[in-house]
Formats: C-alpha cells, structure tokens, sequence
C-alpha cells in the first residue's frame, strides 16, 4: 500500500498543473493515462470512466469514456458497481467480484476486485463514475478509493472537497 500512496502523491503533484488547461474529456484521458502508467506495475488491469446519459433507460444509462488499455463494455446499466457507485454516490470497493452474481458486468473475466468513484461536480451533480479493475482479489481499499478522489480533484475531474 504505501508504494500506492507514492504513487497517488505523485499523480496529485502532475495533475495539478497538467489537467486544468484542458476540456473535461482531455482531462478525464490525462488522469485515465496517469493512473494507468502509475498503477498498471502496482497491479491495476484497466482504469475508464463511465460517464451517465441520465436521459435513457436504466439498463444503457452508462457509457464507455476514456480508458485504458482495452475496450470495455458500454453501454452498461445501473443494476452493476458502476451503476450503485453512481446511484449511492459513494465509492464503492468490490474486494472479488465473483462474490456480487449476477450483479456484475464482466467485461475482462480474468478481473477480480474493484473500484469504483463517483464523479461529482461543484453543483453536487452526479455525472459518471471512475472504475479501476485488478486480476487480483482484495486488491483495493479505503486508502486507493482516498488516493483516486485525490486524483481525480487534482486533475479537475470532481470539484473540491
């Protein structure tokens, strides 16, 4: 954990400066490749955002943005992590997904937990989520969903705190 923590400090520091000067989806694709280049060794198998389209069926509500570094299932609805990170709009970490059922979209079988932040702008709206896979089971905990909510302010994806 702590060579993650160094690793969130790290993004937090390029982030600031690199993200602010650019459009939201040109920063949501800096911070997906920051954290992709940062935490791929470290065990991360795909990092992408899932931006909401509030206006369609609960079952197409979510659809692929920015990722790394394979193409992922998109539409998705809200039945899945992504849709209850969104819906609860608290993060939500899946220590195995095998453990959820058939409440798990598996675009990648080999994934084994999950992360997943909600996106909330300064008008406290909801907009999409930030879901980070690994092969490996309990891989993420309190201090990856604090660090990626560090990020994702850092890069001017989710307003302040």
């Amino acid at each position: 954990m702590n060579r993650r923590k160094q690793q969130y400090d790290a993004m937090v520091k390029e982030l600031a400066t690199r993200a602010r000067q650019s459009t939201p989806i040109a920063r949501m694709r800096i911070v997906v490749d920051s954290i992709w280049e940062s935490l791929h060794a470290l065990g991360v198998s795909w990092v992408g955002f899932y931006i909401d389209r509030p206006d369609h069926r609960d079952d197409q509500r979510l659809v692929l943005g920015p990722c790394r570094d394979k193409p992922a299932c998109s539409p998705i609805g809200l039945h899945g992590v992504c849709g209850k990170a969104l819906t609860s709009r608290r993060p939500q970490i899946v220590e195995d997904v095998r453990e959820l059922g058939s409440n798990y979209i598996a675009c990648d079988p080999r994934d084994r937990s999950e992360l997943v932040i909600p996106l909330i702008d300064a008008a406290d709206c909801c907009w999409g989520v930030l879901d980070v896979d690994s092969w490996e089971p309990q891989a993420f905990d309190e201090h990856d969903a604090l660090g990626m909510e560090r990020v994702l302010r850092a890069g001017g994806v989710i307003a302040a705190a």
